[in-house]
């Protein structure tokens, strides 16, 4: 067995020709000759660009790794090792330590890639695909700043540049088109789960606490007690059911503001067998701007990337790629969070149906996103295909053909256009105005009483509350306004805006 220094130059060095491999392996789809080198077959399938290059890493810095003989970089029973393997010990011997690279402040270049993309030609640097524990993992140069985005749920110590991420997401983009599937980013909380403090559970939640003692060998249970994180966490209706099918069509993300134990947590809960996220974590710590999610830490185009979360703010770069979920707030502490005086569903005693609450009604708009995008009748080629414009477009269908007057819904000194429920309406389709008039459909208002109400009334509009608006945003489709009149407007629950629209909960 061939026994490598453990320095951090040494661990570098062996991983510069190693990447190589990774790449071609990325344009190519095989790793033929790569197993050649290693001496054994690979076992990397994985469709995913940063799922691979995580398995990739971990495989091959743990062979650089080992200490199991006390003199370091010695070979026993030299005689037995293959040829490849006395390759790797002869590139190994002229990085010994760190202080050689900083002396010298390179790597030798790499004389061979594995595939054909490469081979037999001159790789320069500057610029630098990336650095790996500081160093180039083309030609081992020491970083000097810290340029580029580093991808610490990959591997804690790699840092790409923008050309080195846009070659990657190439490759990924022809590997994902070839298999007909799209990216999914899913935030967790509120979106896919609930989760509330040991501490913040009420006296009306403790029947909660004796039905987890009876469901710890229940393994379709969706109510989890994490006595490490001193938590308990809900899972939002139909969400098994959601992943397994949404993961026939997309290559999935977890995209989470929490911290990376928490996250790492709800993953074993929600794939244990790590079939649908793997490697694919991304929480706080990877984020490139405060506050702010980004795809710029995504290997994957972003004409594919379809996202599900609550909160639209953290997206602001990405919003047209957002589809916005109503929140989950199954804990009362959840909803004293956001500010709702109402009870929860878990004081309640109810929940979300699963067959048409709000995993299933998003996932038939998933369906059919990827079925528009991938249509054989629009032709062959899906290179150039966009899933924002195509979500545009389903959203714009849903009040199309509605003309709304507001009324008393916002502050009157406040700018109209500049609301967020007037904007959402125009994100629906729908034409709005601040004046009626004959062509007007539907008055919106919280009163019954303004000018406006009555002229609704006496010329037989419609007369709903906001959460018209809301709701059909949430559940995709234009809802009965006879649901959403102004003297049923809902307050005491906080599933108010759509549980006139459907019987969500029971």
């Amino acid at each position: 067995m061939l026994v490598v220094a453990k320095s951090p130059a040494a661990e570098a060095s062996y991983f510069l020709d190693y990447y190589s491999h990774y790449a071609n392996y990325k344009q190519d789809h095989t790793f033929n000759a790569l197993s050649m080198s290693l001496g054994a077959e690979s076992s990397l399938q994985s469709s995913s660009s940063s799922e691979d290059f995580a398995a990739f890493l971990d495989s091959e810095l743990e062979l650089a790794s080992c200490d199991s003989s006390p003199n370091e970089g010695d070979v026993t029973n030299n005689e037995e090792i293959d040829p490849p393997q006395r390759s790797k010990k002869q590139k190994m011997e002229g990085f010994k330590t760190s202080e050689d690279l900083e002396t010298e402040r390179l790597v030798k270049p790499i004389e061979e890639h594995i595939g054909t993309s490469t081979l037999g030609k001159n790789v320069i640097c500057p610029p630098h695909p990336g650095f790996f524990k500081g160093l180039c993992i083309r030609c081992g140069q020491i970083e000097e700043d810290e340029s580029g985005v580093a991808f610490g749920y990959i591997h804690k110590d790699l840092r790409l540049g923008n050309v080195e991420m846009a070659r990657l997401r190439g490759a990924d983009l022809k590997s994902l088109l070839h298999k007909k599937k799209l990216i999914l980013i899913l935030d967790l909380d509120h979106t896919l789960l609930n989760s509330t403090r040991l501490v913040d559970v009420i006296s009306d939640e403790e029947y909660l606490l004796r039905q987890i003692d009876g469901m710890k060998d229940d393994s379709d249970r969706s109510l989890f007690r994490l006595d490490s994180m001193h938590m308990l966490t809900k899972l939002r209706p139909f969400v098994h059911n959601f992943l397994k099918e949404a993961s026939s069509l997309f290559e999935m993300y977890i995209y989470t503001m929490a911290e990376r134990s928490y996250a790492i947590e709800i993953a074993k809960l929600l794939d244990p067998g790590k079939v649908y996220f793997d490697s694919k974590v991304i929480t706080q710590a990877d984020c490139t701007q405060r506050h702010q999610k980004g795809l710029d830490v995504v290997l994957g185009a972003e004409s594919l990337v379809v996202i599900l979360d609550d909160t639209e703010v953290v997206w602001q770069r990405h919003k047209d790629n957002l589809i916005q979920m109503e929140r989950y707030h199954f804990f009362a502490s959840s909803c004293r969070q956001f500010g709702f005086n109402a009870k929860s569903l878990s004081e309640l005693m109810k929940d979300e149906r699963e067959s048409d609450g709000a995993l299933a009604t998003v996932l038939k708009i998933l369906k059919r996103t990827h079925q528009m995008f991938f249509d054989p009748a629009l032709g062959s080629d899906v290179s150039t295909r966009d899933v924002r414009p195509l979500l545009k477009g389903i959203r714009q269908e849903i009040l199309q053909g509605c003309k709304i007057v507001f009324s008393r819904v916002f502050p009157s000194n406040s700018p109209a256009q500049d609301q967020p429920i007037w904007k959402m309406a125009e994100q629906l389709g729908a034409t709005c105005c601040t004046e009626v008039d004959p062509s007007v459909t539907h008055v919106i208002s919280t009163d019954t009483g303004t000018q406006k109400a009555h002229w609704a009334t006496q010329n037989k509009k419609f007369l709903v509350n906001p959460h018209w608006i809301e709701a059909s945003n949430f559940l995709w489709q234009r809802q009965k306004e006879e649901n959403f009149s102004i003297s049923n407007l809902p307050s005491h629950t906080i599933v108010d805006c759509t549980s006139k629209a459907q019987e969500s909960v029971q």
